[in-house]
């Protein structure tokens, strides 16, 4: 799998979705801002999923934030909206621009460090709606993103998500991939990821 220099012009998979990639979206001034703010004040928690039939605590932190009375759920955990703040409302305003997508709510996950992940998986349910748009922002240290086809693992993409970056995902890459950030014994420092999205 091999790591790939990417722009923000071209649709990054090859077939069956799109993704498309602003490397320095923020500038570092403002990215390191927003990692400080986001640490000190979103109210993080870690929560316990269901993973191959036993319950394990997630290896991250997590946040939900959005419109009031629209939960939002995924592997047994069922979160309810904190309220939009300032500093949540400024970035949704500056990728709302790009994604043309008004969204409702933003999942926020803290990796500590490199033992901190994600495993492979889909944003596909229900409430997202057929083809949802996710809007993917990161701050902090840079993170391989990997994508693999659903139907066909064989066929991989990985990429570096840079601190202020932006990745929108849209059509039917929900469909037809899915994605992780893998453990890594490389990195020692933290890094916040936003993925807005649209809840019906």
């Amino acid at each position: 799998m091999n790591m790939q220099s990417i722009g923000s012009g071209e649709n990054l998979l090859p077939e069956k979705g799109e993704v498309f990639y602003y490397p320095y979206f923020f500038d570092k001034s403002q990215s390191n801002i927003f990692l400080e703010r986001l640490i000190r004040e979103i109210n993080w928690k870690q929560e316990p999923i269901w993973m191959f039939g036993k319950q394990v605590m997630q290896p991250r932190l997590t946040a939900l934030y959005g419109n009031e009375g629209i939960s939002y759920g995924y592997s047994g955990i069922k979160m309810e909206p904190h309220s939009w703040n300032p500093l949540l409302m400024e970035i949704k305003d500056a990728i709302e621009k790009v994604a043309q997508t008004s969204f409702t709510h933003v999942l926020l996950n803290y990796y500590r460090d490199g033992q901190d992940s994600m495993g492979w998986h889909r944003d596909n349910e229900p409430e997202l709606g057929l083809n949802p748009v996710i809007g993917s922002v990161s701050f902090g240290v840079p993170r391989k993103f990997q994508f693999r086809q659903y139907h066909d693992k064989t066929v991989k993409k990985e990429f570096l998500l840079e601190h202020g970056s932006f990745l929108l995902m849209k059509e039917e890459t929900q469909h037809h991939w899915e994605h992780q950030i893998p453990k890594s014994k490389k990195v020692h420092g933290p890094r916040i990821n936003l993925t807005f999205r649209r809840i019906q």
